[in-house]
């Protein structure tokens, strides 16, 4: 029995983490107390040193000393702040009087919008209730299916995580090892094309399901003109001059063939918005009435949270800032943009701040758990038996990226993004390093695959968000009047699944096209070693085979000579005069002194 303890430490560890996670115990305690409990075990064992747990204050001071980890409250707080500030109120209404003439305008709206909060909160559990809160009730009463608009609601407010400045990319980077700005950039097109395949979804079951999706009834469209027109085609002019304005810029900013993608998007965008800001406001103040209500209403109301964007992930993708330096220049923007509204009381501060000091410290609990669980399990050489497992999986590197994916998939039916983070992630990342893997694509891989714990039945928690929210009982609509059946909790789960099916898709999109990942990263110099070419000074004139200029004779006596020989610098020197015909230091004479005849 001893000798099975001794040569299976690690699998019983491993094993036994999940067990104690699963039987609800909270991860952080769980995580320290496995970790302790073998590690007394391999020292009564003789398998580990009672030293080994001396470490632990200099592992707990490295979490605490974690600058990275700074920017994790700083966008807490900055996406708790505006959603407290009325921005998403504002951004849902706005935008889907904007979509709403179309069938299935108020789930295209809810997708665009859910991407905008993710780029500007980065916290799931705000977008999703915000959107549950305002959408849910208007998709219920103009006839949406309740699985499709569950559905769409709980994806979008998803997006808050794979989209910068996402918490779980920040987690990932410091796991990794790897630069959070790399990180956000890597991410940024994937999860973009993440937002369009759910507005593709949502187009597809427009046409071939229309009664899902309807379009809002004429009466529900309250920013008309005078005229009674929609006031739509300014809006559209004015998108084109903002679209060229950024394409303009582009080719005349950037006109080397491949710039920095992420770069190039975010200071292209900020002109063409800057564009339309000041040509609303032109039109505004001196009153020409070249634009409609519409035009000015969606200018002024996404400006501010754009605005935010640049001022987040621009200045951390053009150097200027750190990511957490960003977050900080965020929550700043925030209060500012509350304080603008006229939404900023002490009351909010309170409330964010709370809410804030308890997420990081979530982190932070979970974070030395995994520091003391992983001392002893690496102690007992846990990660090589993780490596051994994982480096002789069939197919390599591709068998390898399958395996770990189901892996995580599955894994996530029970653990969210921050327990899979420091626990799987720490485990994973040397093996694809010893594969050639490129770790930030890896991560980013994992991120959209991580997603998915916010999705699948049964313990994805942007449904829980979502079921806190939606009705649980037959109501009366305040506007119509209307008893308005009530969201069961299986059409919450129903309406997950082509989300999650859409988000595997992405997973397979990114191993296909590592590009979507790898594009957005700086492109590192390549050194041409054929062009390369060594430049020797001049020789001093009249001194054939002398020293070089600016350079001491060298001493005449043997130990010099021996000396010279035996330097690696003046052994290239002579090769490149062709004078080093001579047979290699210690063969006697044959060696010819600097300055002098044989």
């Amino acid at each position: 029995m001893i000798e099975f303890l001794i040569h299976n430490m690690a699998p019983l560890m491993f094993a036994s983490l999940i067990v104690v996670m699963l039987i609800g115990y909270p991860v952080a305690f769980a995580l320290a107390a496995t970790g302790i409990f073998f590690g007394l075990l391999g020292v009564e064992l003789g398998l580990l040193q009672p030293s080994l747990f001396q470490a632990l204050p200099q592992r707990m001071w490295a979490v605490m000393s974690n600058d990275t980890l700074l920017a994790v409250p700083f966008f807490t707080f900055m996406g708790l702040i505006l959603e407290r500030s009325g921005m998403a109120e504002d951004l849902l209404d706005t935008v889907g009087q904007l979509f709403g003439p179309l069938r299935g305008g108020l789930a295209f709206a809810v997708i665009f919008v859910g991407a905008l909060l993710a780029a500007t909160t980065g916290v799931v559990a705000a977008s999703v209730i915000s959107m549950g809160l305002i959408s849910l009730p208007i998709m219920l009463r103009y006839g949406y299916d309740r699985r499709f608009a569950s559905g769409v609601i709980a994806a979008s407010g998803t997006l808050a995580q794979i989209i910068p400045p996402s918490l779980v990319l920040i987690v990932m980077a410091d796991q990794l090892g790897k630069s959070v700005g790399d990180m956000y950039a890597g991410a940024f097109i994937p999860g973009l094309t993440l937002a369009g395949l759910y507005a593709v979804y949502a187009a597809g079951i427009a046409v071939f399901k229309p009664s899902w999706a309807p379009a809002l009834p004429l009466e529900a469209r309250t920013f008309r003109e005078a005229s009674g027109s929609s006031g739509t085609p300014s809006l559209i002019v004015l998108a084109i001059v903002a679209v060229a304005a950024s394409v303009a810029f582009a080719q005349y900013h950037y006109p080397q063939p491949d710039p920095p993608l992420d770069e190039l998007l975010v200071l292209s965008t900020a002109v063409g918005v800057g564009v339309a800001f000041a040509a609303s406001v032109v039109n505004h103040f001196f009153k020409l009435g070249l634009l409609s209500r519409m035009a000015e209403r969606v200018t002024f109301v996404l400006i501010p949270p754009l605005a935010l964007i640049f001022l987040v992930l621009g200045t951390i993708f053009l150097g200027v800032a750190t990511p957490t330096e960003g977050g900080a220049m965020g929550a700043s923007g925030a209060l500012a943009m509350a304080l603008a509204r006229r939404r900023l009381s002490f009351s909010l501060l309170r409330q964010a701040m709370n809410t804030t000091a308890k997420l990081t410290s979530f982190v932070v609990f979970i974070l030395v758990g995994a520091r003391v669980f992983s001392l002893t399990f690496y102690g007992v050489d846990g990660h090589l038996w993780v490596e051994n497992l994982l480096l002789n999986l069939p197919g390599g590197q591709l068998g390898f990226l399958i395996v770990v994916n189901v892996l995580i998939f599955f894994l996530a039916f029970f653990l969210d993004f921050f327990e899979l983070a420091f626990i799987v992630i720490p485990l994973l990342g040397p093996v694809a390093e010893k594969l050639g893997i490129d770790l930030i694509w890896f991560g980013v891989l994992l991120g959209v695959n991580m997603q998915t714990s916010f999705m699948h039945p049964p313990f994805g928690f942007a449904l829980f968000y979502l079921r806190s929210v939606a009705p649980a009982k037959d109501f009366i609509d305040k506007l119509t009047g209307k008893l308005t059946p009530r969201v069961t909790t299986g059409q919450i789960y129903w309406g997950a699944v082509p989300f999650v099916l859409i988000q595997c898709l992405m997973v397979g999109l990114i191993i296909a096209f590592p590009g979507l990942v790898t594009g957005g990263l700086a492109k590192k110099a390549v050194v041409n070693t054929d062009q390369m070419r060594i430049e020797v000074p001049a020789e001093a004139p009249g001194a054939e085979g002398g020293p070089l200029q600016g350079e001491p004779a060298a001493a005449p006596d043997a130990a010099g000579a021996d000396k010279d020989a035996d330097d690696a610098s003046k052994a290239i020197e002579r090769a490149i005069r062709g004078q080093d015909k001579a047979p290699p230091a210690g063969a006697g004479d044959a060696t010819e002194p600097p300055g002098g005849k044989k």
